[in-house]
């Protein structure tokens, strides 16, 4: 079983910059894949990163060049470091664990936290 607490949420201007942790429990944390998404009102959930538990990352085409996800096993922790951040990032951003190799999939991730709102003002 695993927890997964979301925090660093907020209200930005357009262009600026907001960075995301996610907290784990568990002992097995380095073993999962993690993993971003987000769901704007209204819209379903989307994928926004992953990283593999070797650092391998991978990204929504929205997001590229924009975001970086990144993770400390020694903390239990992934980030999402989000830069030049636009109005239509705006949205509840979830944490996500699931297997090894858990990719862009909602159905790849077994775990989920429960939520932060980032809101980006035009």
């Amino acid at each position: 079983q695993v927890q997964l607490v979301e925090s660093g949420g907020g209200l930005v201007q357009a262009g600026g910059s907001l960075r995301l942790s996610c907290a784990a429990s568990g002992r097995t944390f380095s073993s999962y894949a993690m993993g971003w998404f987000r769901q704007a009102p209204g819209k379903e959930r989307e994928f926004v990163a992953r990283i593999w538990s070797g650092g391998s990352t991978y990204y929504a085409d929205s997001v590229k060049g924009r975001f970086t996800i990144s993770r400390e096993n020694a903390k239990n922790t992934v980030y999402l470091q989000m830069n030049s951040l636009k109005p239509e990032d705006t949205a509840v951003y979830y944490c996500a664990a699931g297997g090894a190799w858990a990719s862009r999939r909602v159905s790849d991730y077994n775990y989920w936290g429960q939520g932060t709102q980032v809101t980006v003002s035009s």
